[in-house]
């Protein structure tokens, strides 16, 4: 039977701790985030970290720290975002390899994110691209609007494929300045992949979280939720953890009778380096 890969991210860069208690921000919250998502059905594991104040960082001790952390404690592929905050300058995001994780997200082009730009210019995408060949470390392709899924396939006709050979992209969706969070989108997005992509998951934010899902569900794709996207289950309804997120995914997922993969099918799909 197939199954789908579920992505959680537990964190992401714009809510602070101090609007959403529940967030997960300190090392021991995120590695019991991810015991607990991956026992819900999740496979892997989207990580943006935070300082001693809950702020955004890429400290690179910390990071390291991060990814040992939850390596020990749970069989998650462990992706480290190389997008960051909005602020911070290219060359910590580049840093962020240096941490050894299975993978990381890799912005295909500059988008507007809400009042801020989120700045991916091309030689920054294809430097960040050559150093994952290098590093063995297997990207995930974040495609926020349809110019970057151009891009994608213009990287890939000009640097080939990935480490591990297998192609897969999360369409990021609801974003304002980016695609909308709607089944037409989707569809628009997925008739314009590059022959290369292996596979594909989707992501819906705020409350275009369960449109993705179904859309996502219903064309073969695999999910990514989190409080980094979403953080209410239902108008008025707050997500008090991850795995709430996560259980309904699963639920979705086992639905449309694709039940949730392992881990250890996770790392098979995307030839992650065990």
């Amino acid at each position: 039977m197939a199954s789908t890969l579920i992505t959680v991210a537990p964190t992401g860069a714009e809510t602070a701790k101090a609007d959403c208690p529940a967030l997960p921000t300190t090392l021991d919250e995120l590695v019991e985030t991810a015991k607990r998502c991956e026992a819900a059905g999740a496979a892997m594991i989207h990580i943006h970290i935070r300082d001693g104040e809950h702020r955004p960082t890429l400290d690179l001790g910390r990071l390291t720290e991060t990814v040992a952390a939850v390596r020990a404690n749970s069989g998650l592929i462990v992706q480290l975002s190389t997008g960051g905050a909005v602020t911070d300058p290219f060359e910590h995001r580049l840093r962020v390899l240096d941490a050894a994780p299975d993978s990381c997200s890799l912005t295909m082009g500059t988008v507007n994110f809400g009042d801020d730009v989120f700045m991916n210019p091309w030689p920054f995408v294809t430097e960040l691209y050559q150093l994952t060949q290098e590093r063995e470390i297997v990207p995930e392709f974040e495609l926020f609007d349809l110019g970057h899924v151009a891009a994608l396939g213009r990287l890939l006709d000009k640097f080939g494929v990935p480490y591990g050979g297998r192609v897969h992209c999360d369409l990021v969706m609801g974003v304002p300045g980016g695609m909308p969070g709607t089944t037409d989108a989707l569809v628009a997005a997925l008739n314009a992949l590059p022959a290369a992509v292996t596979s594909w998951s989707a992501t819906g934010i705020g409350r275009t979280s369960l449109t993705v899902a179904l859309a996502a569900l219903s064309k073969g794709g695999h999910l990514r939720v989190g409080m980094e996207d979403t953080l209410t289950l239902a108008k008025g309804e707050p997500v008090n953890h991850n795995a709430e997120l996560v259980e309904r995914a699963a639920a979705l997922a086992t639905l449309a009778q694709r039940p949730p993969m392992s881990s250890d099918e996770a790392r098979d799909l995307l030839n992650v380096k065990r």
